[in-house]
Parts: C-alpha cells; structure tokens; sequence
C-alpha cells in the first residue's frame, strides 16, 4: 500500500490484502479521498524516522490496519474510526497535528484521536489495570466511548500475533491486561466474541499447559461431542414439536477459558466440568404466553432429564433488575453428563444479545447499577444499525456521573462519591493520614484540605506531626468512612487529654500526701459547676481550672466530710477582701472596682493566664482563684466564655497602667509557601527590629508548603502589630496569626 523502507515486502502484501478485506466490509463509509491522505500522513510520519516497531517487532501501521479491519467486522463501526484506528501510530509522532487533522479529516477524527492521547496517558498513570475501578475510569474518562471500542480491537490484534514471540516479559504483561482489562471491558460493551478471544488467548499464554491441556481434551472428543449434543437434542426436538411449539435450537461447547474456570471452581479434570456442553432453546411465542411456553419448555426436560435444583435460575418469575428473564437449568443427559439448558423467547434473546447479558452476570461478572446496562444496550444497537455521529454522541462520559477515581502518586487507584474532598482522600488511604493531613498537591499545584477531587486526579497528601483533627473537619469531609475516623480520633484524643488531666490532679494529690477519695471528688467537680467527668478532666487540661484550685476544693470538701467545720464557699467578688498588695493595684471607678496592673507582675498574687498570653495593650479581666489568687486573661481568651457561664461571681475587671515596661513572651502562626530563604527573611525582620527577641521558631515544610510557630519577646500590642504587618510582607507569607 506505502512504498517505503519501513515496510518490508510481506508487510506491503499485508496491508493491499487488509486493504481490500477493509473495503469489502466497511469501506464504503470511507471515501477514497479519505484513503489517499490517510497514506500521506504515514508515508510522512515513517519518513521522519519516529515510526518504530513495538516490543515484539510488529509493525505499528500494519496493526492499525488489521484494527480498523475488527472494528468495520466485528464492531460494526463506521468512518470515523476506521479512520481514527488508521492514523493512530503515525499521530503519536511530530509530523502532524491535531489541527492538520481537524483541517483535513475533521473535527469527528481530531477527537477520536485526541480521546485516544488522553486514555493513553491515564492508561500509562496506573499500575493496577486489573482493578475493576480502572475499568470504571476507563469508561467515565473516555469522552467518546468509539476510544474504548479502538482499545479493544488494538488489544486484540496483538494478542492474535504474538504466540511465537521471545519476549516474555512483554507477552505477560499484555495478556494478563487483556485478561483483566480488556476482557471485561469488552463484555461491559456487548462484545462477547471478542471477549471469549480474548479470554482464551490470554490463558494460551499465561497457562500455557493448562490451555493445549483443555484443546486436546476437546478436540479428540469433538466428534463424539457432536454426536452427543446431536443426542440430547433430538428427543427433546421431538417432545417440543409434538407439542406444539415453535422454536430453534442451538448446542455448543462452552470456551476454552470459561471451562478452566469452571475447572479450577469446581476443583475437577475437563471430564468432571459440570455443565460442559451448553445448549439454547428459543421460543417464537406471543407476548401473552411467553411464560407459559418456557415453563412447558422446563416441564418436558424436566420430566425427560433429571435436574440439579442448585443449578437452577429462574429469572421468569423475578426478573433482572435489567430486565433480562429466562430459565437456566442443569440435567443430567445421556451417559450421566452435565447439559446446561437456557430457556427464553425470542423477544428475550434480543435482550440478552444487545449488551444485557444477563447469561453472563450469573457467573460473577461484576456490572453496574442503575441505567448502565442501558447505556450499553443503546451503544450495541448503535453500533448494529450503522448509526451516525449524532446517536453516537449521546453515549459519552458520565458512565459513573455519582463517583470521581483519583490515583496516587504511585498509581494506586481509588473511588470516591463525586464531591470528595482532599481530607475524604486521605482518609481512603489511611487514618494517620487524614490525621495528620494540611493539604496536597494536585498537578504541582497546592492545594487545601477542602479542595474537591475530579476524575484522573493525581494526588500526593501533605502532611504534617502538629496536624491532628479538628471538629469541623466533620463538615469539610463527604464519604461517611471519613466522617466517622474523624469522630473516632476526635473521641480518642478527647480521651488521652482526660488521661493527661487525671494523671496531673493524682500526682499532685500524691506530692501533698492526700488520698485521694472518688466520692470526695466527684462533690468537689460538682461544687465547681461540672456534671460530666469529661468536661471536668477537659477544663482541667485546657487550663480553664487550675489544678491548685482544684486540691483546695477538694479539701474543704474534705474537712466538711470530717465534721471540721462549715465548707466555706467561694468569695463572691463584691464580697472579696484584698490584702495590702491588692489594694494597691485596685483603684475605683464609678461604682465598680477595676484591677489596674502596672509592671509589678511578680507577685503571687497575680499571673499571667498561659492559655491566651496577655501583653500590655490587651483588653483583660480578672479571675478569681479558689486560693485568693487572681490570673490576667484577654478578653478573647479562648477559655473566656466558659469562664464567665459558670464562674460570673469570680470575674474581675482590669486594665493596663501607664506604659508597657515589660516584655512579654507571644507566640505567632505563620503559612505560607516554601520559597527559597523565607525563614531568613522571617528572622531577618526580627533581628532588625530595637528592643525585640526571638526565642524559639518552629517551621514545618511539605512539598512547596510550610507551617510554623514564632516565639519573640515584645512590649505591647502596638509593637505586636507592627511586626506582623512586616512579616505579611514577606514573599511567599500568607498569613500571620497569634496563637
């Protein structure tokens, strides 16, 4: 066909003969003028010496051909991708475009082969082809489904050529991905021939004793075979005539690689396959009787031959949910061998051959719910009558529209409900990993935990030690697996930080020599307004309550137990009596005292709360210990709220004096990206900065992302403002918090 040194003499034989065969069945739908460029675009792309052959020494361009040849044969397809099939090899190389396509084939054959570069670079991403989700991915990602057909047929093309090859390796990676991947994509599709070929070549080569084991077996039994199947036939002919009925009958040998299933289930030789011979009643009956008819069917081979009750599958009654009904019967025919039987009409038959399939699905072939098999059936029928570009296009994408496949960077494939989130991905993977997960990177690109996934996603999880779940992680995630390991680390945690508590009252408990009595306690949490264990040991932790004042609840309890007087209770504010120091930090205003704090801040008497770290500047209030004692708190402490619901009586009001004399230790949050001598440029800033020391800096980096704590020692909010003002400055910063 192509006069050039790529092609030897045969492989030009070859391609005038698939030339001719292709025009005899399907060249029609291909103008000539089609054809001739079609040559063209070869002859240029062999020329520019990008045109090599593949592992096994197979001419690519032959393959197209022979390719083209199933899909017009035994597909049924139509210019489109003949065309496509045809230009595929010489399009992987650079001497044309896809633009040159769109000008001289058009926008149908541009987007084959487009479709056929995106499924080839998936198909490249992923490890795991037998994973029935690739099949899925396959399936949803293909934007015109003619690319999966084309898959198909190269598969099988290669898989007819390579039984004489010497390369091992390669023969055993394609034909484990025929009998994974292609096999079962082509049975979703309705090809059931090229599915059975498929199958069977796959074992020739990957069982290569077990498949000539199982063809010897046939073939020196075929003619007793025959006559066999010509036995159990004809008195059930007969039966079905005398009564009646119109029918047909086909008898066959089940295949080669479904035999060895079935060898391998069952545990068995060839002679002991249950069910080896198959055979297929169709019934010409009115709409009306059709059940009636199958059911006499049953009656007579039933009456005639013994039955297996395990074997029977009665989809008359209940049909499938795709709408698929016949009868399925095993008997036991002459010489005491098993005979599978279907029995349907031919009204069910046009079902079962249009892409349902229902014969196949009971042997565990998995399918897909809901409108699938639909789809499907409407792609086969199709493809059967010739249909144009138009009824083609309403088959594309969207197979699975309820559910995105996402991949690792190893190439681990995954499913997930459509609406998935980052966090619901890393939780797939694993708990410690949606753990400790603060983002990921999606093509290079960083991105947050609440990013949503799309199919064909590769997606690296970022991760961080100081990461750990938050409660309204609950709200970010979509997938209920991910929902309930968040609320089970959220219960864990909340579990070691009781644990923590607790360890940290009895050791104090301990150092003072008290015994420590669960009674006592349990009055002493109560007295101090909490009801619930948990929230007790929570507020204890959190440093809501001290643990000071909790001993000395817990032994005014005591003394009251022992009869050693009336428990006092807490002082009310107005009703709390300062010492000499106090009083000189309390000045009145209006009606209401106001603890003024200057720079003495050394005193017992006063403290600053370490849960929110109060500097000069700060809105603060005062809180009443059970020990007399007062801690300085900001009035957006975090702890603030729960302070003032339960222990309104002992809350102070307090304001800074004069100007701040004294240096205050302040913890900042700062994210950003992980630019190239950002951390220098943090401290940098510092260091510049007159009467400002840096005592710690904490900085976690991740794939172009980083975390970190920054500890300075400063004056006021002022100067505190200032600085992060600078420091979102900083290239690549992103924000600046205070902890």
């Amino acid at each position: 066909m192509i006069d050039n040194n790529f092609f030897t003499l045969h492989e030009r034989e070859t391609m005038l003969s698939l030339h001719q065969q292709l025009m005899a069945v399907g060249g029609q739908d291909v103008p000539f003028s089609d054809r001739e460029l079609v040559k063209q675009y070869i002859r240029k792309a062999a020329e520019t010496g990008q045109l090599t052959r593949d592992d096994f020494g197979l001419n690519p361009v032959v393959c197209d051909m022979q390719a083209a040849l199933v899909l017009a044969k035994d597909m049924g397809m139509t210019r489109g991708s003949i065309v496509a099939v045809m230009l595929s090899s010489a399009f992987k190389t650079e001497a044309f475009t896809i633009e040159d396509v769109r000008k001289d084939f058009g926008e149908e054959v541009a987007n084959i082969l487009h479709g056929m570069k995106s499924i080839q670079g998936l198909y490249e991403k992923s490890n795991a082809v037998e994973s029935e989700n690739f099949r899925q991915l396959l399936l949803s990602f293909a934007e015109d489904m003619r690319v999966i057909f084309i898959m198909i047929a190269n598969r099988l093309v290669i898989m007819r050529q390579i039984r004489d090859t010497q390369n091992a390796e390669a023969k055993q990676k394609i034909s484990m991905e025929a009998a994974y991947l292609y096999a079962p994509l082509a049975h979703k599709l309705g090809l059931y021939q090229l599915k059975s070929e498929l199958e069977d070549l796959s074992l020739k080569y990957l069982e290569h004793d077990a498949y000539y084991h199982i063809k010897e077996k046939l073939n020196a039994t075929k003619k007793s075979r025959d006559a066999y199947i010509a036995n159990f036939i004809g008195p059930i002919e007969k039966k079905l005539v005398d009564a009646g009925l119109k029918f047909h009958m086909k008898g066959r040998t089940k295949s080669i690689h479904s035999i060895y299933q079935k060898m391998k289930k069952q545990k068995v030789d060839v002679d002991g396959v249950f069910d080896l011979f198959a055979i297929r009643i169709i019934l010409d009956s009115e709409p009306e009787k059709e059940k009636t008819d199958c059911w006499h069917v049953f009656s007579i081979i039933t009456d005639m031959y013994q039955s297996n009750p395990k074997r029977m599958r009665d989809w008359l009654s209940v049909p499938k949910s795709n709408g698929y009904e016949s009868l399925h019967i095993t008997v036991l025919g002459p010489e005491q061998k098993w005979v599978e039987v279907q029995i349907r009409t031919e009204r069910m038959d046009d079902v079962a051959e249009h892409g349902l399939a229902a014969h196949w699905r009971y042997k565990g072939v998995k399918s897909q719910q809901g409108n699938l098999e639909e789809w499907l059936a409407g792609i086969r029928a199709a493809l059967e009558t010739n249909d144009d570009m138009q009824l083609m296009d309403a088959f594309k994408m969207d197979l699975v529209e309820d559910e995105v496949f996402v991949f690792t960077p190893k190439g681990d494939l995954f499913k997930l409900p459509k609406g998935a989130t980052v966090l619901d991905f890393a939780y797939a993977i694993h708990t410690k990993v949606g753990d400790h997960c603060i983002g990921a990177k999606i093509g290079n690109k960083n991105v947050t935990i609440r990013q949503e996934l799309n199919s064909g996603d590769q997606v690296e999880i970022l991760t961080s030690n100081n990461q750990s779940p938050k409660q309204d992680w609950v709200n970010i995630v979509k997938t209920s697996k991910a929902r309930t390991k968040i609320r089970t680390s959220l219960k864990e945690m909340q579990a070691g930080q009781v644990t923590l508590a607790k360890e940290l009252l009895e050791r104090k408990m301990k150092n003072r020599k008290i015994e420590m009595s669960e009674a006592t306690l349990m009055h002493t949490m109560k007295k101090m307004g909490y009801k619930v264990v948990t929230d007790f040991y929570k507020a204890l932790n959190e440093g809501i309550i001290d643990v000071n004042d909790v001993v000395e609840e817990y032994l005014n309890r005591q003394r009251f137990e022992r009869g050693e007087g009336e428990k006092s209770d807490v002082r009310k504010a107005e009703e709390f009596v300062m010492n000499d120091k106090q009083e000189n930090k309390l000045m009145t205003s209006g009606h209401e005292d106001v603890m003024v704090i200057d720079k003495d801040l050394k005193g017992l008497e006063f403290q600053l709360a370490k849960c929110c770290q109060p500097i000069y500047g700060d809105d603060v209030f005062g809180f009443v210990t059970a020990s007399g004692g007062i801690k300085i708190h900001r009035e957006d402490c975090p702890n603030a709220t729960q302070m003032r619901q339960r222990f309104g009586y002992r809350i102070v009001k307090a304001r800074w004096a004069g100007k701040g004399a004294s240096q205050y230790a302040i913890t900042l949050h700062i994210v950003g990206n992980d630019d190239l001598g950002i951390v220098s440029n943090i401290t940098s800033i510092i260091s510049k900065e007159e009467k400002m020391l840096m005592r710690s800096i904490s900085i976690d980096s991740h794939d172009g992302l980083f975390s970190g704590h920054l500890t300075v020692m400063l004056d006021d909010t002022s100067r505190l403002q200032q600085l992060i003002k600078k420091l979102k400055t900083v290239k690549g910063v992103k924000n600046v918090t205070r902890s």
